[in-house]
């Protein structure tokens, strides 16, 4: 499966912004689909998403509360909206798709196969 992040940009404190990752060569809903995003120097951090067959999405607690990631499979796609947005919300967002994710593993980066190119959202004023 091949996967495409979009819906990056600039953004100021307070606001919204909805990420998507639209797949193809796959459908996404066989898929555990995540998001990570990584900040200039730091590590890969997990944000959320949906194990294999999950219909509820698990979140990070740095954005639980202000981020909700949803399944749209009819386009074949996954959203990550989030709202209200911090500086420290500003990285290159990634999503990922596996086909079997170890429960405990959700968060790890190591855990998935499926990557795409990543989105950029920056939150200045």
């Amino acid at each position: 499966v091949q996967l495409q992040a979009s819906g990056g940009g600039l953004v100021h404190p307070g606001g919204s912004l909805r990420l998507s990752c639209a797949a193809s060569g796959g459908r996404l809903s066989a898929y555990g689909v995540v998001w990570f995003r990584q900040a200039p120097g730091k590590e890969r951090e997990f944000v959320g998403g949906f194990h294999r067959g999950g219909t509820r999405a698990v979140y990070a607690d740095s954005v639980k509360g202000r981020c909700t990631i949803s399944r749209d499979n009819g386009q074949n796609t996954v959203h990550l909206q989030m709202h209200s947005l911090t500086p420290d919300d500003t990285a290159v967002y990634y999503c990922a798709a596996a086909n079997t994710i170890i429960y405990s593993q959700l968060g790890a980066p190591s855990s998935y196969a499926y990557w795409g190119q990543g989105t950029q959202v920056t939150v200045s004023s």
